[in-house]
């Protein structure tokens, strides 16, 4: 008898941005900014009560982002990060061994993690020439094994944002029993009109879910919150397969305050934005490829040279996230930080 899962042999890990002592961490797409100032006074007040238990229920939460979104509570799922929802989504949509799951590669590196821990096979459909998700393709790839769809937009690794028509084309183009999964980790960083949104879509695609996360815009990735908004059957669902006190008390009381704090706090993405817009620039000045980004990272399709990039950079103490032999992608951090970036670069290769 096998005490352990012989599959778990060949579960992909997933690897963290470096953090290296002394240098510049631009390697884990975290905002630079610390929490607002009246998040952490919440999480103070919360960190007294340490010795009882969360919210079960995160109720609070849950209501409050409900009512920003215009949604009954019914349809919010509140998870430990939105990685954690992606898990669960994995495990309430698939039905068993030979169940598929499908995305776009690259892409978020925990799809292929948590879909083999879901115990469903991984299908992959290559992004176009422009590093972006070709959704016509994928559509193509869905096949009576298919279960859930995972679209990131912006991607994550990559940068580009789906548009709204497209994807409403896709949409249509889905059987209505296969879950659809709308990643918007970066969501608060798009700029583009046409980029889709995927809240006003959800009332006619009840295999819709929308996921967003306090860790990017809201500054609060140590604290392991996220949600999906979709349809009461399957938030439902969704709650059934989290793990009881999964989103620590502390973490509930960040995420609250942020809500009310949301406008001055987002307000601070407008000068992420305009430094990506200028770490671009200044990466194409130097001679690289940069692809559009809509995130707060800019992407470097640098095939075989992707690690002798990092290691350059690293020399020199900045810290980035090499991905295989397909690229390197770069956090936009403060100003002084990116125009080290920007020097470090531009001595790459001479």
């Amino acid at each position: 008898m096998t005490l352990i899962r012989p599959d778990l042999d060949t579960l992909p890990a997933y690897v963290p941005g470096r953090t290296v002592p002394g240098a510049i961490k631009l390697a884990s797409n975290e905002v630079a900014a610390p929490p607002a100032p009246a998040v952490l006074e919440a999480v103070a007040r919360a960190a007294a009560g340490g010795n009882r238990y969360p919210d079960l229920g995160v109720v609070e939460l849950t209501g409050r982002i409900a009512d920003l979104y215009a949604l009954a509570p019914e349809r919010v799922a509140v998870g430990c990060g939105s990685v954690t929802l992606c898990q669960q989504l994995v495990q309430i949509g698939c039905l068993g061994p030979g169940d598929e799951v499908l995305f776009a590669w690259r892409s978020f590196e925990a799809y292929p993690i948590v879909t083999r821990i879901g115990g469903a096979e991984p299908r992959t459909v290559p992004l176009d020439a422009d590093f972006r998700h070709d959704l016509v393709a994928m559509a193509a790839a869905v096949t009576e094994r298919t279960r859930v769809v995972f679209v990131c937009s912006p991607n994550n690794p990559t940068g580009p944002a789906v548009h709204r028509d497209e994807f409403v084309r896709f949409l249509g183009a889905v059987p209505s029993d296969v879950l659809v999964v709308l990643d918007e980790a970066y969501a608060e960083f798009v700029t583009d009109p046409d980029a889709v949104s995927g809240r006003p879509l959800l009332d006619d695609h009840p295999n819709l879910v929308v996921l967003r996360t306090f860790s990017k815009a809201y500054r609060l990735a140590g604290l392991r919150v996220g949600y999906a908004l979709t349809s009461e059957e399957v938030a439902t669902a969704l709650r059934k397969v989290a793990p009881p006190f999964g989103v620590s008390s502390v973490a509930q009381a960040g995420a609250v305050a942020a809500l009310e704090h949301r406008e001055e706090i987002l307000a601070d993405c407008a000068a992420v934005v305009a430094e990506r817009d200028r770490v671009a620039a200044g990466l194409r000045g130097s001679g690289f490829t940069v692809p559009e980004t809509q995130a707060n990272f800019v992407w470097l399709p640098l095939g075989d040279r992707s690690a002798a990039f990092a290691t350059h950079c690293g020399e020199r103490k900045v810290i980035v996230r090499p991905f295989a032999t397909d690229g390197v992608r770069v956090t936009v951090s403060m100003p002084e930080e990116n125009d080290l970036l920007l020097d470090v670069a531009s001595s790459f290769g001479s």
